[in-house]
């Protein structure tokens, strides 16, 4: 895969249509992608649909998919129809999430089981679809948190349920290596995106843009060209958690 471009291949962005996801998909496109969109539920769809258009604008085929993650079905589901309509898929990208900050004690099993499955199930069945169906010298990439490297309260199930991701991470870079696919995670700081917003009060947002670098938070433009960067030249990266926070924490 040449360094800067991804110009006649396929790149499939669970999570597309919007923030993180649809900065993904659009920049995938610039760098001469096509593109699969995959979206959650049909509140996201006129996003999704927003996200192709300007995909196809930059002169790339795409397609928009939806689907529960969570059922490993549909994740194999997503992958033959992204297959189906553009051919072998050469990048799989997961932004895919959920966040929850709640204190220990006030956790209900039914949101422990949503967080795990969200964050930990899904991606183990994208990684393996992935490995599947991603074409020989392909690239995956996981989104994770830089809380993995935090010492802090009210996370447990959104940093818990995304920290078995590296373990996965490590496993199907080994795993895949014989093929030349490459496997990393990516974990940015807390993101100026709606998903952060509604877990914090105004005063924990402060604190949080004083632990990093230029006292603000970290934004989706600082994450998609990373993550374009593992698509692309970054291929002998394998096996790796990216803290890509500015200086939020490190380990």
């Amino acid at each position: 895969m040449e360094a800067s471009t991804l110009v006649g291949k396929n790149v499939l962005v669970a999570g597309g249509a919007k923030n993180l996801g649809g900065l993904v998909s659009r920049q995938a496109a610039e760098a001469g992608a096509n593109v699969a969109v995959h979206y959650h539920s049909e509140s996201s769809r006129p996003e999704a649909e927003a996200t192709l258009d300007a995909v196809r604008a930059l002169g790339g085929k795409g397609t928009i998919l939806t689907g529960d993650l969570t059922s490993p079905a549909n994740v194999e589901r997503l992958f033959a129809d992204a297959t189906a309509e553009l051919g072998s898929i050469d990048v799989a990208v997961n932004t895919t999430g959920m966040v929850l900050r709640k204190p220990i004690v006030d956790t209900s099993e039914a949101e422990f089981d949503q967080m795990f499955d969200v964050n930990a199930k899904a991606a183990y069945f994208f990684l393996k679809e992935a490995g599947r169906n991603v074409a020989d010298g392909g690239r995956i990439i996981t989104l994770v948190t830089s809380l993995l490297a935090a010492f802090t309260d009210g996370y447990s199930t959104y940093a818990g349920g995304k920290s078995p991701v590296e373990h996965f991470t490590h496993a199907a870079a080994k795993e895949f290596a014989e093929r030349g696919i490459s496997v990393n995670a990516v974990a940015p700081g807390p993101m100026d995106t709606p998903f952060f917003y509604g877990q914090e009060t105004p005063e924990r947002v402060e604190f949080h843009k004083s632990q990093a670098m230029g006292n603000r938070l970290t934004r989706i433009e600082d994450i998609a060209p990373i993550i374009l960067f593992l698509a692309t030249g970054g291929g002998w990266i394998t096996g790796q958690t990216i803290f890509a926070n500015g200086g939020y924490t490190t380990r």
